[in-house]
């Protein structure tokens, strides 16, 4: 297939966070090249109720070059979340790890296990800016729009999201 372009979005609410994201960096270096990493970002659980008070996340998106299919990148991310502690219950239930591919160069498909585009991409704030710190200009495959115009199209109340100051331990 040759190296492929994935956007990866990273997002933690449970434990040490930022400890947990930066573990799961590490263990993404085995399934590709890295070659960008945005600043880290504080936001609020999307999606949930009320009631279903949540801590909030620690979200993040990398750039990848990858030899793996979309399936086999999907398989290898759902390990790493297991492997930091990851396990699923119901939908939007807190969590230590979520890993979701956000695009895969231009590929478009969707079976019952992954859909990419990621089917809320141009609706997360808490996705949108940080993809379109490190890639502002990535055109979204079938929307045909910038990552830079897909956030800017957001409502302002959607989502608050807070960039953390610089962390030196925090890059690819």
């Amino acid at each position: 297939m040759g190296k492929t372009t994935a956007y990866l979005s990273l997002g933690a609410n449970l434990g040490d966070r930022a400890a947990t994201l930066l573990h799961a960096l590490e263990l993404l270096h085995n399934l590709g090249t890295i070659t960008a990493v945005s600043s880290l970002y504080e936001t609020e659980p999307v999606e949930v109720e009320v009631e279903d008070r949540q801590p909030l996340y620690l979200n993040s998106v990398v750039a990848m070059d990858t030899n793996l299919t979309p399936e086999q990148l999907l398989s290898k991310t759902q390990g790493v979340e297991h492997a930091l502690g990851r396990r699923r219950s119901v939908r939007n239930a807190p969590r230590t790890l979520d890993i979701d591919i956000l695009l895969f160069g231009d590929v478009v498909m969707k079976t019952a296990d992954l859909t990419i585009p990621h089917p809320r991409l141009a609706q997360r704030r808490f996705v949108l800016q940080p993809l379109a710190e490190i890639a502002p200009d990535l055109r979204h495959p079938i929307l045909k729009k910038t990552a830079r115009e897909l956030l800017a199209a957001l409502p302002q109340e959607r989502g608050a999201v807070r960039k953390l100051p610089p962390d030196p331990k925090w890059s690819c």
